[in-house]
């Protein structure tokens, strides 16, 4: 009778501990899910036009506006115009920034409609190693390949700048980011010509100038550090990215683009040009990107790339067939990457749309 008693108490007993351990870890997993919840939400900018003579009819407040050169054209002799009509006059050693694009994605800038200018610039074609599991461009010898394939190697030299390593470049005024960590090549020139394919994006919302010279020019290293708001800098960067609001995510992505442009004597040595064709709502880092649903629009070039990347940006909500783009850039609060790049003292989204036909 006893025996049977004790038993009953000690089963009563396990069946409380394992109650009361069920209880703890059902709290201890909400607690981490509110936790997530509230550490991973963003509120979505609305989208508004920011050249200048909407800010003008909408008696919008601004200080300034930069110049945006545009065509409607796309073509080498179009490509020569813009570059033409921003009167760079660079010396020494030129780097192409552009993007190789993933092994599969048809959409990365033709090497024929490049091959004029870089070659008349006589200009080496730069890149960094990718940092995202199951990319062909994560490692130097593969990502060499990637450019061959592409036919980048036949107009041009190409460098991937972190190749042996990276340096670290100051980011003055940045809130996630004290510091860069670049290419170490990039030490190597003189001046910088960035090219970019504008295009949508999976995580950024869309790929412009600002994340040509931020994700674009970090090593493996930097990129992971950009992605993770400086938490993390061991790639790949999904589980680091995961963890990592996605305005802190952005707002990383103009503080490392800032230090570039600061790091080549504050702007002076870099220029900027973006073609506007075959975008898709995904970057050309996908492999098999969405299909393209919108026309081309045309080549824009400026010395400001937070203008520049405005201006795009407004094109694409003036294209009556660019919503899901549209829809892609709000839900990822791409915006925020313009709003904060204002905020640390870096470019303007006011801008004056010049035609150049």
């Amino acid at each position: 009778m006893q025996k049977n008693e004790t038993e009953n108490k000690q089963k009563k007993s396990g069946l409380r501990r394992f109650l009361t351990g069920l209880g703890i870890f059902i709290l201890t997993v909400a607690v981490l899910i509110v936790w997530y919840i509230m550490h991973m939400h963003y509120e979505i900018e609305p989208h508004e036009f920011y050249d200048v003579a909407t800010l003008q009819a909408e008696n919008r407040p601004y200080e300034d506006a930069s110049k945006v050169f545009m065509t409607d054209e796309i073509s080498p002799e179009a490509l020569d115009r813009m570059y033409n009509a921003l009167s760079a006059s660079p010396s020494g050693k030129v780097a192409i920034k552009l993007s190789t694009g993933e092994a599969g994605n048809p959409n990365y800038l033709d090497p024929n409609l490049i091959k004029d200018l870089v070659q008349s610039l006589n200009g080496t074609i730069v890149e960094c190693n990718t940092a995202y599991s199951g990319s062909k461009r994560a490692e130097t010898e593969m990502h060499m390949q990637v450019a061959k394939d592409h036919g980048f190697t036949d107009i041009a030299d190409v460098d991937i700048m972190d190749r042996d390593g990276y340096m670290k470049i100051p980011v003055d005024g940045g809130i996630n980011l004290q510091e860069n960590w670049v290419g170490e090549n990039l030490a190597d020139y003189d001046y910088v010509v960035v090219l970019t394919h504008f295009k949508g994006h999976p995580m950024g919302g869309f790929g412009g100038a600002l994340k040509n010279i931020s994700i674009g020019i970090a090593s493996s290293e930097g990129k992971t550090r950009i992605h993770t708001g400086g938490v993390f800098s061991k790639p790949p960067i999904d589980i680091g990215a995961m963890l990592t609001n996605q305005d802190r995510f952005t707002e990383s992505m103009a503080e490392a683009a800032k230090s570039v442009y600061d790091y080549e004597n504050k702007g002076k040595n870099i220029i900027f040009i973006s073609v506007m064709n075959n975008m898709s709502i995904d970057c050309d880092c996908v492999s098999t990107p969405t299909p393209v649903d919108m026309e081309d629009i045309g080549i824009l070039a400026s010395t400001d790339p937070v203008a520049l990347d405005q201006a795009c940006i407004d094109l694409v909500f003036r294209a009556k067939d660019g919503v899901s783009l549209q829809q892609r850039i709000l839900e990822k609060n791409g915006l925020h990457i313009l709003t904060h790049a204002q905020k640390i003292g870096f470019g303007n989204r006011a801008y004056e749309l010049v035609k150049v036909d």
